[in-house]
């Protein structure tokens, strides 16, 4: 198992850079333009205080777009690596915050956010569920990219070992 993984850390590790890389472009793309509708997704957790959750709410997505983005271009990963794990963590703890409270909210993530109807609970919860699940496999290929940052079509193992990409 070990030559095997040494023989494919490289691919497993593009996978994981462009895979994670990839939804926090999207997911921070997709707010980054609408942000009075991310902060107000943020808000709708319940977590922070309101001014605080506006200024997250607007943060994030360009934060979430410049780690993506580092992710894919392959520069300063393992750093990327722990920033993306944790924001991963937070959105796990979020959800599994206002599932625990019974609040029924769109989680925004990629996109949207705020209240949902009550009688759509059921849905809800199957949501947050999958939602945590995502989150989970994300924050697994952030730590990972920690262990293993030198990937495949990597600037930063170009710049670290003078080789070809």
């Amino acid at each position: 198992m070990k030559r095997l993984h040494e023989k494919y850390q490289g691919h497993i590790t593009l996978l994981a850079r462009l895979v994670l890389g990839a939804v926090l472009i999207v997911a921070g793309g997709l707010k980054a333009f609408v942000p009075a509708e991310a902060a107000s997704a943020v808000a709708a957790y319940k977590i922070l205080p309101t001014p605080l959750a506006h200024i997250a709410g607007y943060a994030l997505p360009w934060l979430e777009i410049a780690i993506g983005l580092l992710l894919i271009i392959g520069i300063s990963v393992r750093m990327s690596a722990i920033v993306s794990g944790t924001i991963m963590l937070l959105f796990i703890g979020a959800i599994s915050s206002v599932w625990a409270r019974g609040i029924l909210i769109d989680c925004g993530c990629f996109g949207g956010g705020g209240e949902i109807d009550p009688t759509k609970a059921a849905e809800v919860h199957r949501a947050y569920a999958i939602e945590i699940a995502r989150d989970v496999g994300l924050a697994l290929s952030a730590l990972y990219l920690y262990f293993f940052p030198y990937g495949l079509f990597s600037v930063e193992k170009l710049a670290n070992t003078g080789k070809e990409i």
